[in-house]
């Protein structure tokens, strides 16, 4: 098996392990890793060869965007407390205590390379956090929080684990200059994600077909991130500035089909690409694994204290963090932001997995210092990193099901309702009024008015019923499986003309692209 053989597999594999999931109860993030470890354990399978200096910039771009573009600014703003709290402060507290610990335990290991240890160790991946979060039926402050956190904590932990290489290689070590790289790479980065998003912006709307829009919404994050990283600033904090803008700006109404066809593309995008990223998690373990052979069990019990370093810090962080943000806060009523009960900051504790980041932070170890001596203790450090991935992937993620399900966290799914029917209720007030402007300024036949207005609360009610006045309501459900009846019986005559369609792509002269412009009119219209 070849090294494209190889990608073609964690492809299928990403396929496969998203209903097994499903299946199973269990994160497709953590059976993707899983499925690594067996391919890697092949006798036929090649040893991965990914040059760890494109692992980030190939990867992380696309699922950052897949993940940006289900949020929006607001959201990150009426969460910004708690965000900061885990995304850059207990990002730095995680990588101190981790550089202590290990700098204590690990012979030979320089304070500057435990820093670095710690920084690649220290934030939980956005993508495990998303994946799992996601289907978990959390709360969504919850969830938001999480995505937040796995978003923005990236950046935290990249300056200061390439202000930490540099010491290490240099042997010198400037908090000044540790502080003004972290400032000037923010800096840079927002710039960059704010010029080029609204660049992009411009530029779908001068490109018009949704095709190419959506091909351009592809290439946006990866420049976003190589030109950030080109000037010194921090791609992932370019990538998420750029999407933010071009979620806020970008978006037309009427677009519909650039929306649709958006939504889809990015979510085989997503899937396949979460695959690939963590079936290479498996791929490097078992490298990391053969590297260390001989002094496993010292290595591993070096990786074990580690483990515990992260989730014990990630917990008594999380305990005084939300108990005070509440208390400074209650005055304001801005409990919703944060964890409100002892069971929500159990959950967001437990929902700590590190992943794709770590593994390309800690394979891009370099081999030398500036000296031309080795850099210290680069196997120990590789190796206790995938032990930290492997213990909080495998463990946390195979049990947090079960613990929500034990804690009894759920969504408050009346609260959601209630949303959905305003804005249902909101949507159908736009609708009557839109047609009572048409009225003013035509004139419309009576019939037709009437038909238009019973439209207009269609367009609500088929969302939410509950938008239909309390005396309407019988009339309604009548009129609702009345509704029902014709939409089945309009789908299956559909059915039967894109058979009849499909079915003429094989006859002698059939022109295929006219069968297909008559296929896509079918589905169009299927859609509606």
């Amino acid at each position: 098996m070849d090294q494209m053989a190889l990608m073609f597999a964690l492809l299928l594999g990403a396929v496969v392990c998203v209903p097994l999931g499903d299946r199973l109860g269990l994160p497709a993030p953590v059976l993707m890793t899983v499925f690594g470890i067996v391919l890697a354990l092949l006798e036929f399978v090649p040893n991965v060869d990914v040059p760890p200096d494109l692992i980030l910039p190939l990867l992380l771009p696309p699922l950052l965007y897949a993940a940006v573009r289900r949020t929006s600014w607001r959201q990150f703003a009426a969460n910004a407390r708690p965000i900061l709290l885990l995304a850059v402060a207990l990002v730095f507290v995680t990588t101190l205590c981790v550089a202590v610990v290990a700098h204590a335990i690990v012979p030979g290991l320089p304070l500057a390379a435990a820093i670095a240890l710690g920084a690649l160790v220290a934030p939980p991946d956005p993508v495990a956090a998303t994946a799992v979060a996601g289907k978990l039926g959390l709360p969504r402050r919850l969830v938001s929080i999480l995505e937040g956190e796995g978003l923005f904590n990236d950046v935290t932990a990249i300056v200061l684990y390439h202000v930490a290489i540099a010491a290490a290689v240099s042997g010198t070590f400037s908090p000044w200059d540790a502080g003004l790289d972290l400032v000037l790479s923010a800096v840079v980065a927002v710039a960059v994600g704010l010029v080029l998003g609204w660049g992009a912006n411009r530029l779908m709307d001068l490109l018009g077909d949704a095709t190419l829009q959506v091909a351009l919404s592809l290439l946006v994050p990866y420049f976003s991130y190589v030109l950030a990283e080109e000037l010194h600033g921090s791609g992932v904090l370019a990538v998420l500035t750029t999407v933010l803008f071009l979620v806020e700006y970008a978006t037309d109404a009427d677009d519909v089909t650039t929306r649709l066809a958006g939504h889809a593309f990015w979510d085989i995008v997503d899937t396949l690409v979460t695959g690939i990223a963590f079936g290479l998690v498996g791929l490097e373990l078992h490298n990391a694994v053969g590297a260390a052979a001989g002094h496993w069990g010292e290595l591993l019990g070096w990786a074990g204290v580690i483990v515990g370093v992260v989730v014990l810090v990630r917990l008594l962080w999380l305990l005084p963090a939300t108990w005070l943000t509440r208390r400074l806060h209650a005055a304001r009523d801005t409990g919703e932001d944060i964890p409100v009960s002892w069971r929500e900051t159990v959950v967001m504790w437990w929902s700590g997995m590190r992943g794709v980041a770590s593994v390309a932070l800690a394979l891009a170890i370099p081999l030398e210092t500036d000296a031309g001596g080795d850099f210290p203790a680069r196997g120990e450090i590789v190796f206790i990193a995938f032990g930290v991935i492997m213990g909080t992937l495998l463990v946390q993620g195979t049990t947090l099901p079960w613990l929500v399900r034990r804690l009894g966290v759920r969504a408050d799914t009346r609260r959601e309702k209630e949303l959905e029917r305003d804005l249902a209720l909101r949507a159908a007030r736009a609708a009557k009024h839109r047609l009572r402007q048409i009225e003013e300024a035509e004139d419309l036949p009576e019939e037709l008015t009437e038909q238009m207005l019973r439209s207009a609360f269609d367009i609500g009610a088929r969302i939410s019923p509950d938008v239909v006045e309390e005396e309407r309501r019988e009339a309604y459900r009548h009129r609702a499986r009345w509704v029902r009846a014709a939409r089945r019986i309009r789908g299956e005559m559909l059915s039967a003309a894109r058979h009849e369609v499909l079915a003429a792509r094989s006859e002698a002269g059939a022109d295929p692209e006219v069968v297909d412009r008559v296929l896509r009119h079918l589905d169009v219209r299927s859609m509606r």
